[in-house]
């Protein structure tokens, strides 16, 4: 294996979290503490439990997953059904929104609809990084700032993430924060446009050099989910958001930067026709208080 291409070796491993490839833990556990058993005696750190090296090369890196926060994780996880299992657990316990006790857990409500990223920026919504954090769920929105988490779409990404919504709807519809998450950058997300404005935002790194592959990823991963309710967090974002972009002044700017402002050329001439506009205005006052003196 050491002389084996490392993209081909990362492949092997992605391949791991497929759904269809699941072993139960336990057993993977068993063999591993029969072949090791020396990783029983929890004195002697030389050698790993199956859990530890899991975490460290099976779990997706943190453009997926956080390994922040792998003492909470650890305490928290209980009992693990494979490495698809593992790799969600991780997710939701290394989250700021939807730990146990957070309310944000509550769920029913129904998402209908989120104006596109360009729309949205055209309106005035500043798209940021959510530096607060490392897990890719934890939206926030803060007045008219949209702060998202960093993500990096490599050529495993769709693999990971197509697995990881197959596992929540087969066993975790009712809790299906993935699917959600899939959902927002499915509306934000219409066109090559909006790839480009969070990579330019620094939201998405983008390793598949083509912006509209990144469009078909995020849409085609909504394709056939099922969302029988939706978490509250992401609803009132969502509702902040078109709040915002619907206001009456905040379209009338929007149409304005889409018609006069779109470019640099067009900006400066806008401005032109402004400021000669201002100047015929004043001319024509002068003109009428010369003739009425």
């Amino acid at each position: 294996m050491g002389d084996e291409n490392p993209n081909g070796v990362a492949m092997k491993i992605k391949a791991m979290l497929e759904k269809e490839n699941q072993v139960p833990f336990f057993i993977l556990e068993k063999l591993y503490n029969l072949a090791f058993p020396s990783t029983l005696n929890s004195g002697n750190p030389s050698h790993s439990s199956l859990l530890s090296l899991t975490l460290l090369f099976i779990v997706p890196s943190d453009s997926i997953i956080s390994g922040s926060d792998l003492g909470i994780f650890l305490s928290n996880v209980g009992r693990i059904s494979h490495f698809t299992d593992l790799s969600r657990k991780l997710l939701l316990i290394s989250s700021h929104l939807f730990q146990p006790s957070a309310s944000t857990r509550s769920r029913g409500a129904k998402l209908t609809h989120i104006y596109s990223a360009t729309k949205l920026n055209e309106a005035g919504v500043k798209f940021e990084i959510n530096k607060n954090t490392h897990c890719l769920l934890d939206l926030e929105i803060s007045g008219h700032s949209f702060r998202i988490p960093f993500i990096r779409v490599e050529d495993w990404t769709e693999v990971v993430l197509r697995n990881l919504l197959a596992f929540e709807q087969c066993h975790c519809i009712d809790e299906s924060y993935l699917a959600d998450y899939i959902a927002v950058f499915d509306f934000l997300i219409n066109t090559d446009k909006d790839v480009d404005l969070l990579i330019k935002k620094g939201i998405i790194e983008n390793w598949l050099g083509d912006s509209n592959a990144v469009a078909e990823m995020f849409n085609g991963l909504a394709v056939n989910i099922l969302y029988p309710d939706f978490n509250e967090q992401y609803f009132h974002i969502s509702e902040e958001l078109n709040t915002f972009c619907n206001h009456p002044w905040n379209r009338k700017v929007a149409t304005l930067k889409r018609d006069y402002c779109n470019t640099p050329w067009k900006t400066v001439a806008s401005i032109a026709g402004i400021f000669l506009l201002i100047l015929t205005v004043i001319q024509t006052v002068f003109s009428i208080l010369q003739v009425v003196h």
